[in-house]
């Protein structure tokens, strides 16, 4: 008799569930916070510093992106005035056949210095030995010398606006 009383309640049990929804037994005691009004502080502007002003009035106009996320490099002085010099005779005389390889060499050499960063700095600061930093090395200049390769023989084709849309890239990232 027992398991007839207990087979009975189960299934009405299934009735009653799929009938109506079941309801809180305790009705919450507290309002909502979306009825309840919260004011936020207001935080006073910030004026930026002179450094940050001066700074601020030598990017380029074109150069209004939102700002996002970046992992740039230092590169030494010389491979900077290298750079620039590149991308000056390059957005003044942009026709001339020699500034493509000019570029696709900058491109390299731009390409090297980001790497070592990017990757031998943190195995020397490591200190993980002469063997493990030369094997890097090597993996590191053929993976280069490949990226390289494929480089140069897309910026020796690209026309005149080309060069100078990658030149104005370049521009931005220095």
């Amino acid at each position: 008799m027992a398991t007839r009383i207990a087979s009975t309640e189960k299934s009405n049990a299934g009735k009653t569930t799929a009938k109506a929804p079941a309801k809180p037994a305790v009705k919450p005691a507290v309002k909502t916070a979306s009825r309840a009004k919260v004011k936020k502080p207001v935080a006073a502007p910030v004026k930026p510093s002179v450094a940050v002003k001066a700074s601020a009035r030598k990017v380029p106009a074109a150069s209004k992106a939102p700002v996002q996320p970046s992992m740039r490099f230092y590169h030494s002085e010389a491979l900077r005035e290298k750079t620039h010099a590149v991308l000056d005779a390059l957005e003044t005389a942009p026709g001339h056949s020699r500034q493509s390889d000019a570029l696709a060499d900058l491109v390299t050499e731009l390409i090297e210095a980001g790497m070592d960063y990017y990757f031998m700095r943190a195995l020397k600061q490591a200190k993980v030995g002469f063997v493990t930093e030369q094997s890097a090395r090597m993996g590191m200049t053929g993976a280069v010398s490949l990226i390289s390769s494929v480089n140069r023989k897309f910026i020796v084709r690209m026309d005149r606006e080309q060069l100078l849309v990658v030149a104005r890239h370049i521009r931005e990232l220095t």
